[in-house]
């Protein structure tokens, strides 16, 4: 669950997640056990003998996939995990079994609302004394009305003065 949040937070559309969960779930089904518990030469048994036929784009995703869960799971819940099993909680794609690509996987977890109170009272307070006020009132205002309902930067890019009136 947690890691479905977190693709969210970050922006992934549902079908993106659904396919990222679908991977976890189809190597959870061949490993057997939970995913937390594999070790690189699983990874290496894994990616070597199932996905190998797959296109390489595939593999990647796979990798990355696994490599953003385990993130999720070692920012959250490493030490948990290992004082119920007694198991440090490590990625098993490492730098010999990680299938080649250019993208690297990416999460984010949402800031707290009183952090983003905190930058935008500081962000706000240096309106009065920057340089150039009207590009920094634009990117304040910007930023601002994305964190407030949700819009996207090129949603925000097209408006103009007025729409911001």
């Amino acid at each position: 669950m947690e890691f479905v949040l977190a693709r969210a937070s970050a922006g992934l559309a549902d079908g993106t997640i659904r396919g990222d969960v679908g991977h976890l779930e189809q190597m959870r089904s061949w490993f057997g056990r939970q995913l937390w518990e594999m070790e690189p030469s699983d990874a290496d048994a894994y990616f070597g003998k199932v996905p190998r036929a797959s296109p390489s784009g595939t593999r990647l995703r796979r990798s990355q996939t696994l490599t953003t869960y385990f993130l999720v799971l070692e920012l959250r819940y490493k030490v948990e995990i290992d004082r119920m099993t007694g198991r440090v909680t490590k990625c098993p794609i490492d730098e010999m079994n990680r299938p080649r690509g250019s993208s690297d996987a990416a999460l984010r977890i949402s800031s707290s609302g009183p952090e983003v109170k905190m930058l935008f009272a500081g962000w706000g307070g240096e309106l009065a004394t920057c340089w150039k006020v009207a590009p920094t009132a634009r990117n304040y205002t910007a930023s601002k009305l994305m964190s407030q309902v949700g819009g996207r930067v090129s949603e925000a890019c097209k408006l103009d003065l007025a729409d911001i009136k």
